[in-house]
């Protein structure tokens, strides 16, 4: 295999026509560089340069070899250069983001804007998560992903916090816990919709109530936040759903804190550390978080 370095030192000489002079350049001794000389004829099979007088002249072989050798020393080294700026105008691109339809609804439309102010060319595709399996992103079909911290998250996944929430009651405009304080027994008392992904029929809201003596009753499971707040709109159902999804939804809507002590969680953006680096892929990072960050800010009172 030929050393590429050579491709280096070949353009030097080339540009040089002289050993001295290529030497003083690429910082090495004369006899390095004639020996490097010696290289270049045995691997072109060609002598490149040859003695006319006090000098050397390059042979047409190295006349021929002048422009392309000098072409492929740059681009070699473009490649190889740090790159530190990207116009996302010129940048042409599509992103899948694996997120959930609440994190979408809450936050695509002014993502999107974004999106086309900046980057005209990107195109960015959501799809629909229903698990924590960070394979996707591993084999690289996904981009970036969205969802609560796990501690048990894969440690090759990169993650960084997008916001803090937390778990809020919301009842439809007049339904009874909408007057009054909401009681641990009174919110138990009530007709429930649970929201779980993978069918389970209770979660940490239940092993709350069930230390003070208390269960709660689940009339209905689905998969989405947005669904049980929907059914909670038209319906006597009592949804407890993460409180960013209720920033935009609350015509025909009553929240209320829920009577059972439980933590914030941390909603972050996940991706492999392979694409940490890439700078069409980093601005999208950086979209994504400073859109989270005005949405939480326009929603304080």
């Amino acid at each position: 295999m030929a050393d590429l370095n050579l491709l280096i030192t070949l353009d030097v000489l080339l540009a040089e026509g002289s050993v001295a002079g290529a030497a003083r350049r690429l910082r090495l001794s004369p006899s390095a560089m004639s020996r490097a000389l010696a290289r270049l004829r045995e691997t072109t099979g060609d002598p490149l340069l040859v003695r006319a007088g006090r000098g050397l002249v390059p042979t047409p072989r190295a006349m021929e070899l002048r422009e392309q050798v000098s072409r492929l020393v740059q681009e070699a080294s473009a490649v190889l250069r740090p790159v530190h700026t990207l116009d996302m105008a010129q940048v042409e691109r599509t992103f899948t983001l694996r997120t959930s339809e609440e994190f979408v609804e809450n936050v695509g439309a002014a993502l999107l804007a974004r999106t086309a102010r900046e980057a005209p060319g990107v195109r960015l595709r959501f799809i629909h998560k229903t698990d924590k399996d960070s394979a996707l992103l591993r084999d690289g079909s996904v981009d970036l992903e969205t969802g609560v911290v796990d501690p048990a998250a894969s440690p090759e996944v990169l993650t960084q916090a997008l916001f803090r929430d937390r778990l809020v009651g919301v009842v439809r405009s007049g339904h009874a816990l909408s007057q009054g304080d909401v009681s641990a027994r009174r919110y138990a008392e009530g007709q429930h919709v649970y929201v779980s992904r993978r069918g389970q029929d209770r979660g940490q809201i239940d092993d709350a109530l069930e230390a003070q003596g208390l269960t709660r009753q689940i009339s209905t499971i689905v998969a989405g936040f947005a669904t049980a707040i929907a059914l909670a709109r038209d319906t006597d159902l009592i949804a407890s759903v993460p409180e960013r999804y209720t920033f935009h939804q609350r015509e025909g809507l009553h929240r209320f804190e829920l009577p059972v002590a439980l933590p914030t969680f941390t909603v972050a953006m996940l991706w492999h550390p392979r694409l940490d680096a890439d700078l069409a892929h980093r601005w999208l990072r950086g979209c994504l978080r400073e859109v989270c960050a005005e949405q939480v800010q326009s929603a304080l009172p």
